[in-house]
């Protein structure tokens, strides 16, 4: 068994950070599955569906705002991952998380590798999990916050949402401590 885990969010300027861990048997195999980042939208949510059917486990782990807020990007990371893993009943095998850091040291079988997203097949569903939840979380709170555009740009600081910024202000779902709602929060 491999659990693979990523988190996506990290650099957004709002909304939750989320990771995921995900158990798969050696022998499974899903095609067109790599890093979440290389994929559309439509081929994201239709490999969440398979990766849904075919994992052994699957825990998602959120970390909200407010939290990120009080505790840091870092903590946050590992908060995320640790609550995604405490989804996961009986953990065997190895634990590989995207990147250079190991955010769950304490746990044995626990390896960082980087860009392991686009190369271990349990990363890259974690990958897909986890953005395709964000997203769907970010497109909701969009019904309640139509003129910030989350839908389109999922809490990233892009024009449209620095423009919905400087127009209707900051949010409770934005992570004051970033520097560009800081100094929003400064004007």
């Amino acid at each position: 068994m491999i659990i693979g885990i990523d988190e996506v969010g990290r650099g957004c300027w709002a909304g939750p950070l989320v990771a995921c861990a995900v158990e798969f048997d050696d022998d499974v195999l899903i095609d067109g599955l790599t890093d979440s980042k290389l994929l559309s939208h439509k081929k994201r949510v239709l490999l969440c569906k398979e990766i849904q059917i075919r994992a052994s486990q699957i825990g998602i782990g959120w970390v909200w705002p407010k939290e990120i807020n009080q505790i840091g990007l870092t903590e946050s990371v590992r908060l995320a991952m640790r609550r995604a893993m405490e989804e996961i009943v009986k953990p065997g095998g190895n634990i590989i998380i995207d990147g250079n850091f190991n955010y769950l040291e304490s746990l044995p079988g626990t390896t960082a590798v980087i860009k392991a997203d686009g190369t271990v097949p349990a990363v890259s569903a974690a990958s897909v999990v986890a953005k395709v939840a964000r997203d769907a979380y970010m497109t909701n709170i969009a019904k309640k916050y139509p003129e910030y555009g989350f839908e389109k740009h999922v809490g990233y600081g892009t024009k449209l949402h620095i423009e919905a910024l400087t127009a209707h202000g900051v949010l409770s779902i934005h992570r004051i401590n970033y520097k560009p709602i800081k100094k929003l929060l400064a004007q």
